[in-house]
């Protein structure tokens, strides 16, 4: 049943996929660039449904600070991107909380989603948020920090600090359940 409902969900990604494709070849209307985003899109959902199988076999403390660290670098991107932490979303030092996910993406590879290492990874994910606006305070002085100030960027800073730190805790709690 489960290889049943696997096969399913890659085959409608697929079919949507190259329904996309072929859609290009009839209307001027879909983009390439537009095109290339779609299927993006449809492969994360895919990954998403992968990772929901996966994280159903592992224990409940575990999916708890996985969740956390994946909002947490969810609600990054977004913040950053739409409207940026620092000033502006168009100015160019917000480019650097994309080390965040990057930390976490490497790390988890190489912890092999392991729960001492998923803690250490969020660790060091939080304190890279936190170093973020240190770096922009040392490499570019005269940085616009919006209406928050810099302050402000600290306290939105911390926040997502915490999250990944408490990510990091539950990954610590959730090593210890493991190896009882």
């Amino acid at each position: 049943m489960q290889k049943t409902k696997r096969f399913i969900v890659w085959t409608i990604i697929l079919v949507l996929a190259l329904t996309i494709l072929i859609a290009t070849q009839f209307t001027n209307e879909v983009q390439w660039n537009e095109v290339i985003a779609y299927i993006v899109i449809l492969l994360i959902v895919g990954g998403v449904y992968e990772l929901w199988r996966w994280l159903k076999t592992r224990e409940k403390t575990y999916r708890i600070a996985f969740g956390v660290g994946l909002a947490g670098v969810f609600l990054l991107g977004w913040v950053s991107g739409a409207v940026g932490i620092i000033g502006s979303e168009n100015n160019s030092v917000n480019l650097m909380y994309w080390a965040i996910p990057i930390i976490g993406f490497i790390g988890s590879l190489i912890s092999r989603f392991n729960p001492r290492g998923m803690a250490l990874t969020l660790f060091t994910m939080a304190l890279v948020q936190f170093l973020v606006p240190v770096v922009a305070l040392i490499i570019s002085p005269e940085v616009s920090w919006g209406d928050a100030g810099v302050i402000g960027v600290f306290a939105v800073n911390s926040i997502f600090a915490a999250l990944f730190a408490g990510s990091g805790l539950l990954f610590q709690r959730a090593d210890k359940f493991e190896n009882r």
